[in-house]
């Protein structure tokens, strides 16, 4: 297994929409493993494929309170929700941001396995944000884009900031 590098926001790469895995075989399981080892290592309770720099329609999630119970989502796609709720969000992408985000307050949800099984859950709590939050990844999407303008440019000032800090 390897720990992968995660892309900050703003970085342009975080805007492209993932393409469907058409087989799932060991290149995707090792994707999946080396998502979960790279999310625990953040750590972080979720990570998506694009960003890790993979344009795959892949996700990892594990909000566990003793981190173990990793679930692998590939192809996911949100088939029903139900109820609002309002809860704070933050993302790997966007390291020591954290703000209220208005999401589903259930969701259904259906996908394959890592042995490419097709299967369907609900989710609500935790999971549910989480889900949906990793699945707009997929489609190129970041929390931030739920904030106010104003909240947007002063987190991607924060960011670039933080980024030539690093550099």
């Amino acid at each position: 297994m390897a720990i992968l590098h995660i892309l900050r926001y703003p970085d342009p790469r975080l805007r492209n929409k993932a393409a469907p895995v058409a087989r799932v075989d060991d290149e995707i399981r090792r994707l999946i493993d080396d998502m979960l080892e790279t999310m625990y290592q953040a750590p972080g309770i979720g990570l998506a494929a694009p960003q890790v720099e993979v344009s795959k329609r892949v996700i990892v999630l594990d909000v566990s309170e003793q981190r173990n119970q990793p679930l692998a989502l590939i192809n996911p796609e949100i088939v029903a929700q139900e109820g609002r709720e309002t809860m704070d969000e933050g993302c790997l992408s966007v390291p020591g941001i954290y703000e209220p985000v208005e999401r589903a307050q259930r969701v259904r949800v259906k996908a394959l396995d890592r042995d490419g099984r097709p299967f369907e859950m609900e989710a609500d709590g935790l999971l549910g944000v989480c889900i949906q939050h990793e699945i707009d990844h997929l489609e190129g999407r970041l929390f931030v884009d739920y904030l106010t303008e104003m909240k947007r440019r002063r987190i991607r000032k924060k960011m670039e900031k933080l980024r030539r800090h690093t550099m």
